[in-house]
């Protein structure tokens, strides 16, 4: 199964099977709103702006924010230059963690960061570089995965706003939702140590002892996740709770109304906004969307043709190629690449890290480079060397993937991907189901298909989650106040395929703009096309007419 997001580096997630599909690219942040760790005073309170709010909200809605350098909450030391280069500030706001018994927001709260004794406060991350000329208002952005942070990716993609108004209009905000990156608490379940582990883990084995012991780790896993995490916090990170807290950002930002640029995952969270808060929306960016309506099966199986394709598109690229190491005949790719890596099933291919590549994360690394397109030379150099025994190429596209640092550190997308999407979807409980929707996704996706399917699959973490899921796949329910708003779809999206952003912009009755590509989401990412529509929409409100094509 595969995850979507924005892609920082061509950063991705995918998950091969079960219903863990994510749809789809930390900093912490000083300064803040609430108390992080570390520091010595809670939040203030002053009116943020003219907006209506439950009573028993009005301290979260009335807090004021105290912007500070992001030097202490950046991931790495380039996620760190990038956001001083561009004069980001960050801050955190405080945001109930229950929002049915939210409390009223004290001074008193801890200076630890884990807010109240009652621990019903949470704190989520903001990074924001001020307009250059008179400002509209705020674009707040977030990169999808579930799990990735606004914090981490924002100034890659202010980089290209340079030169469009947008970054003279408004100010930029990168979110981190809570429990994502530099959001208070964490969402934490493996250490560094245990991600190394689970990665190098080969997990192919179908027979009814194969799935009893992928079904055991699942288990012990979703019980890190709650002993770590803590269980309040844990059944509070779904994008039901995220869209709110979306909403009280936006007034501590002192806007009125809401503008909003979503990529993948994110699509989500925006739809959920836009059914919850429509009359404080202004304008709304989906790029890369996601279906509220589709069903889990039915998306892991159209997720798994996406990166069919996508390879697909790759192997004839790649036949044009000297010396491809799947060979010059593309119908032959899924063959040739088979051989590349089913060795490592038993053996890891050599690598100058200790780690080696494993089976797991050679197909990693294969699916992050597939994100986009510009990333295909590196898939070319992985295999090649794959070839020859070796993989450091295909390691280092993996730990892209998976958030870890050349210091072997860990951010929290996977834990946060995890939990997010255990809360937001129904679990498959069925194993038949589990079954039939991995003969399916082998069948989508044949150059991820190892050939050992059974007919038999392991139930996903999800169905051993010790909290209950929060919402459930269907039509969104639009309000007629609900402004214009704009999708964008990729066809060659091989995260979240076209046809769901098509879907998308017909539940919300919004404008669609296709671009004809092979890459994961597009809008500011330096096509010329695609970001002129995009910032007429954000600064004037003119839409792209029926049909558009970039």
């Amino acid at each position: 199964m595969i995850a979507h997001r924005f892609p920082r580096a061509a950063r991705g997630r995918f998950t091969r099977r079960g219903f863990t599909l994510v749809v789809v690219a930390a900093f912490a942040l000083a300064g803040c709103a609430g108390p992080g760790p570390g520091d010595e005073e809670g939040p203030e309170f002053a009116p943020a702006t003219p907006t209506e709010f439950p009573p028993e909200l009005a301290s979260y809605y009335q807090q004021t924010v105290e912007w500070g350098p992001c030097d202490d909450y950046a991931v790495d030391s380039l996620a760190r230059e990038s956001l001083a280069l561009y004069e980001f500030s960050c801050a955190r706001v405080a945001v109930p963690v229950d929002y049915s018994d939210p409390g009223a927001l004290s001074l008193s709260d801890d200076q630890n960061g884990s807010a109240s004794a009652d621990g019903n406060v949470a704190y989520v991350a903001l990074a924001r570089r001020a307009a250059e000329g008179q400002k509209i208002g705020s674009l707040v952005l977030n990169p999808g995965g579930p799990g990735v942070g606004g914090v981490q990716t924002v100034a890659d993609i202010t980089t290209a706003l340079f030169g469009t108004d947008v970054i003279e209009r408004f100010d930029i905000v990168g979110l981190d939702p809570r429990g994502v990156g530099a959001s208070y608490p964490p969402i934490a379940c493996r250490t560094d140590q245990e991600k190394d582990a689970h990665r190098a883990q080969v997990r192919v084995d179908m027979s009814p002892e194969g799935i009893a012991a992928h079904e055991a780790e699942n288990e012990r896993y979703a019980a890190l996740c709650a002993e770590r995490t803590g269980e309040a916090l844990l059944a509070s990170v779904g994008s039901r709770e995220g869209a709110r807290d979306l909403d009280i950002v936006r007034a501590v930002l002192g806007d009125e109304k809401l503008n909003f640029l979503g990529y993948s995952y994110a699509t989500y969270l925006g739809a959920l906004y836009a059914e919850a808060f429509p009359t404080n929306v202004r304008a709304m960016i989906l790029d890369g969307a996601v279906d509220p309506a589709e069903e889990a099966a039915e998306s892991v199986i159209r997720q798994g043709e996406g990166f069919q394709r996508a390879f697909d598109a790759f192997a004839e690229d790649c036949a044009a190629q000297r010396e491809c190491a799947l060979g010059d005949e593309p119908d032959q790719a899924v063959a040739q690449f088979r051989e590349l890596v089913d060795p490592l099933i038993e053996q890891p291919a050599q690598t100058t890290d200790p780690r080696g590549l494993s089976y797991e994360d050679a197909l990693t690394g294969v699916v992050q480079a597939l994100y986009v397109e510009q990333f295909w030379p590196s898939l070319r150099t992985g295999l090649a060397e794959l070839a020859d025994g070796l993989g450091d190429t295909l390691l280092m596209l993996a730990d892209i993937y998976e958030g870890r640092g050349d210091d072997g550190l860990y951010d929290n997308s996977n834990d946060a991907f995890d939990a997010i999407r255990c809360v937001d979807s129904p679990p498959e409980i069925d194993r038949e189901t589990a079954g039939e929707v991995d003969r399916r996704y082998r069948e989508a996706a044949p150059f991820l298909d190892d050939g050992r399917g059974t007919g038999r699959a392991p139930l996903s973490m999800c169905a051993f989650w010790p909290v209950p899921h929060t919402s459930e796949p269907g039509t969104l329910d639009i309000a007629e106040e609900l402004p214009p708003l704009l999708v964008v779809s990729t066809t060659g999206d091989p995260a979240t395929p076209y046809e769901a952003g098509v879907e998308l912009a017909d539940q919300l009755g919004a404008a669609l703009l296709t671009f004809r590509g092979n890459t994961h989401t597009a809008v500011f990412q330096g096509i010329q096309c695609v970001d002129d529509y995009a910032a007429r929409y954000l600064i004037e409100g003119e839409l792209p007419g029926e049909g558009t094509l970039c």
